[in-house]
């Protein structure tokens, strides 16, 4: 069974993720919008597309918890229920059910030191 297939998005806690979004667009170039820059992808030898994401959180968010950590990292993983299955029997904490939205499923676990990770089927895989 494949697991993780691509890194879906990188998210880091900011004091001021507008200004952040800013500073990364006129300095740096990147594409932004309110939820940070998405970055377009096709993988190699294939027709798949895919996309990365880069977004900045206010440093107060609680999306992030349990974990202390300033950042989160999202990959993109094919079946997401059999792998939260396997991943249970493996021991893995696993912190919610997948959600199911119009664009993919997600679900969140933990790694050996406390990193939230979030597993993202993207609709259509």
């Amino acid at each position: 069974m494949k697991r993780v297939t691509a890194i879906g998005g990188i998210f880091f806690k900011c004091k001021d993720p507008e200004q952040v979004n800013e500073w990364y667009k006129i300095h740096l170039g990147l594409p932004t919008s309110p939820y940070g820059a998405k970055f377009d992808w096709k993988e190699a030898d294939s027709d798949k597309k895919g996309y990365t994401l880069w977004s900045p959180f206010k440093e107060s968010t609680q999306y992030f918890e349990p974990s202390s950590k300033e950042f989160m990292i999202n990959y993109h993983v094919e079946n997401i229920e059999a792998l939260v299955e396997e991943l249970k029997k493996e021991g893995v904490t696993v912190l919610d059910e997948v959600a199911t939205y119009e664009y993919g499923k997600f679900v969140h676990i933990l790694d050996p030191e406390g990193n939230k990770i979030e597993l993202f089927e993207p609709a259509g895989e």
